[in-house]
C-alpha cells in the first residue's frame, strides 16, 4: 500500500484505539450538549435478585421481602429492595464505505468514526456490558458478535482495523463505490438481541431512499442512535471551485466554502431521527466529552 496511506489521521492502529480506554474512562462530563432521547437503566430498581437498598416498610410493600435482620435490630418492618439487572448489549455500525476515506485536518472521517464508537465501546464493557461490531463497506462486511469484557473489545478493535485497512487498499486500487447505508443495516437486527442498541457512526452520504423505514423497523425491538461524523474545515475554506478526483479517475470541480462563521451545530436531523453530530478535526479528549454528554452509560428509565 502507498506509504501515504500509513500515515497519522490516515491509517487505523490498533494500538491508537486500545489506548483510548484511558481517555474513554476519564472524560469529565461538561453540561450535556445534545442528549439524544432514550438509552439504557443498567442498574435500577426492580425485580432482580441483587439487593439494592434496605428501607421501612410502608403500606402495600411485598411482605416476603421483609428484612428479618434489620427488622429485629431496629423494631420496625423493614423490607428489601431489589435492583433489576439489565444485559446492556451495543452494535457498533461503522460506515468504511468509499466516501468516508478523506479529511482536511487531523484524521480521515473513517478514523475518527473509529475512535468515536471504540470511545463508546470502552465505557459499554466497563459498565458490565457487551460490544458487537457491523462495519459498512464497499465489498463484504466485518462482523463481530457482541461479547463482554476487555477480549471483547479488543475483538471489535481488530475487525475495525481489519475493515479499514481493506477499505482503504481498495480506494488506492479505484475500486468500490459507495452502496446504500439503508441496505447495508438490513441485517443489524439478526446481530443483535431485542433492547439492545445499535449506534450508526457514519457521514450519512448515501444513505439510500429506505434509510428512514429502515431506522424504523430497527426501532421497532432495538435502539438506533446516530452519529454524523463531519468535517467543518471545509466549510471555513475560502469559497471557490475545487477540483476532485472521482475513484473512477473522473475529474469535477465542485463549489466549497464561503461559511466561515458558521458554527458545527452539535445535532441535526438525519431520516427523521435526531444525529449526534462531530468533527473529524477536533482532538479526541473533546470528542470523548460530547460523547459521554450525548451517550452516558446509565440514563434513568
Amino acid at each position: 500500500m502507498n506509504d501515504a496511506l500509513q500515515g497519522p489521521g490516515v491509517a487505523l492502529r490498533s494500538e491508537a484505539l486500545i489506548a483510548l480506554r484511558r481517555v474513554a474512562l476519564t472524560a469529565q462530563t461538561a453540561p450535556s450538549l445534545a442528549a439524544l432521547p432514550g438509552g439504557f437503566a443498567t442498574r435500577r430498581k426492580g425485580h432482580g435478585l441483587e439487593m439494592a437498598d434496605v428501607r421501612e416498610y410502608v403500606a402495600g410493600d411485598e411482605i416476603r421481602h421483609l428484612d428479618r435482620g434489620t427488622t429485629a435490630r431496629t423494631g420496625r418492618l423493614h423490607v428489601r429492595q431489589f435492583q433489576e439487572e439489565r444485559d446492556r448489549v451495543s452494535l457498533l455500525v461503522a460506515d468504511f464505505r468509499p466516501s468516508m476515506f478523506w479529511g482536511l485536518r487531523r484524521a480521515f472521517r473513517s478514523v475518527a468514526v473509529a475512535e468515536a464508537l471504540v470511545l463508546i465501546g470502552w465505557n459499554v464493557v466497563e459498565s458490565g456490558g457487551r460490544v458487537g461490531l457491523l462495519t459498512v463497506t464497499a465489498t463484504e462486511p466485518v462482523i463481530v458478535p457482541p461479547r463482554g469484557r476487555t477480549r471483547g473489545m479488543l475483538d471489535v478493535i481488530g475487525g475495525m482495523v481489519q475493515a479499514h485497512d481493506a477499505g482503504l487498499a481498495a480506494m488506492a486500487a479505484r475500486q468500490g463505490e459507495d452502496p446504500p447505508l439503508d441496505q447495508a443495516l438490513v441485517r443489524a437486527d439478526r446481530l443483535v438481541p431485542s433492547g439492545a442498541e445499535l449506534i450508526i457512526g457514519s457521514g450519512f452520504d448515501v444513505p439510500g431512499p429506505g434509510l428512514a423505514d429502515r431506522l424504523d423497523a430497527l426501532s421497532r425491538r432495538r435502539l438506533p442512535r446516530l452519529m454524523q461524523m463531519t468535517d467543518a474545515q471545509i466549510d471555513r475554506m475560502p469559497r471557490g471551485r475545487y477540483p476532485i478526483r472521482m475513484a473512477d479517475g473522473r475529474r469535477l470541480r465542485l463549489t466549497l466554502g464561503g461559511a466561515r462563521d458558521t458554527p458545527v451545530m452539535p445535532t441535526r436531523q438525519i431520516a427523521g431521527r435526531t444525529a449526534l453530530v462531530l468533527d473529524a478535526g477536533e482532538g479526541v479528549e473533546q470528542m470523548a466529552r460530547r460523547i459521554k454528554a450525548a451517550f452516558p452509560v446509565e440514563r434513568a428509565a
